[in-house]
């Protein structure tokens, strides 16, 4: 992963590579932003960065042995965590996530969850990770000039796991570097937070999502606009879209489906809708429920009529001609607020069925406003 395999994000490129050539090179950096914009494969090539004699010259590259060893990601200097399931480390999943990264730069938690077949598992960075990270780091330097372990989503991380690791974050050993890599600050561990410096990754700019679509998968330039438009600066997002991507599909049936039984006001439907969604794992139960809170955004702007602040496929924007009056100024905040909170009762392990069709019922009453 080089500097150039990342889409767009110029500006902090260069804050990077000029810090290091600037002698700048902090023990601890987390990126964070919305998802899809690229900062786990940042992280890597600032990694590959840090450590390659020949920086910035990729021809040159080619020849390095050292950079042979980052094209796999089995350099013995580069380390990763990431959550797995199942109570183990992520070493044990190591074989996996090499070849999920080799088939994929721009992903999120559930297709690699999905990937390593978690099933209804919340990915989790388990508390014993804490022991294989500071036994790795507590080794020298094996060739390069730094060690560097790149976290993969810290507010996945037991807390257990976060406060044993806060010594070693805030003094590590010589020539150590953390790169933590962050989709949902709000959640990091404050104390972690505090002893990182933080570099925000934004939105990817649309005409070089635009530009990436067209190399990459051959789309004319009309479509490729479109597409970039919906995505709104993730590019796992416009992957999904390109791909019809089985998850949004899903997704939005379930949308759907939540939506006409609500409104039917029939208890046995409701019931049976509430189970059907009760029963699709928590990671995927989350994730529902946060595109859920985006359609019933698009659906409120979509009254305005402008088209150009909406984000919607066409399956989406067919549905929200009929449905999108049903979400007015009357009942969006308590749609995003019932939505939320389910949310956090699912994340704190909350019984999901009775979440669900607490939900669906609330749903009907809102849906009459």
């Amino acid at each position: 992963m080089y500097f150039s395999d990342v889409i767009g994000l110029h500006d902090v490129k260069q804050h990077l590579t000029g810090s290091v050539r600037r002698g700048l090179v902090p023990h601890a950096r987390i990126f964070y932003g919305p998802e899809g914009v690229g900062k786990l494969p940042l992280a890597i090539a600032y990694a590959r960065y840090l450590n390659c004699a020949n920086r910035g010259d990729e021809d040159a590259c080619g020849a390095c042995p050292s950079c042979h060893k980052f094209d796999k990601l089995a350099h013995p200097d580069l380390h990763f965590v990431f959550p797995v399931v199942k109570s183990k480390v992520s070493d044990e999943y190591l074989p996996q996530w090499r070849e999920f990264l080799s088939q994929n730069s721009y992903f999120n938690l559930n297709q690699w969850l999905a990937f390593i077949r978690a099933e209804n598992a919340q990915g989790v960075i388990y508390a014993k990770e804490s022991d294989e990270i500071i036994r790795k780091l507590n080794l020298k330097v094996y060739e390069a000039p730094y060690k560097i372990m790149i976290v993969w989503l810290p507010e996945k991380m037991h807390d257990a796991c976060a406060n044993k690791l806060l010594k070693m974050i805030e003094e590590p050993p010589e020539n150590t570097v953390f790169l933590l890599v962050s989709e949902d600050r709000e959640n990091v561990l404050q104390t972690i937070w505090s002893r990182c410096q933080p570099l925000h990754i934004r939105a990817i700019e649309n005409n070089e999502i635009v530009d990436a679509l067209q190399q990459r998968y051959s789309l004319d330039h009309a479509d490729a606009k479109s597409c970039a438009h919906i995505a709104n600066g993730s590019f796992t997002k416009a992957i999904e879209l390109i791909t019809s991507s089985q998850e949004t599909r899903y997704f939005f049936d379930l949308f759907v489906k939540m939506m006409r039984t609500s409104v039917s006001g029939n208890i046995k439907t409701i019931k049976e809708t509430a189970a059907e969604l009760a029963g699709i794992g928590r990671e995927m139960q989350k994730s529902y429920l946060l595109y859920a809170l985006r359609m019933f955004r698009e659906y409120f702007v979509s009254n305005l009529r402008e088209p150009a602040m909406l984000y919607l496929n066409e399956d989406e924007r067919q549905f929200g001609e009929r449905f999108s009056p049903y979400i007015n100024e009357r009942n969006i905040e308590a749609f995003s607020d019932e939505f939320s909170l389910a949310h956090r009762q699912i994340e704190q392990n909350g019984n999901a069925k009775i979440i669900f069709l607490d939900l669906c019922l609330k749903v009907t009453v809102l849906l009459r406003k």
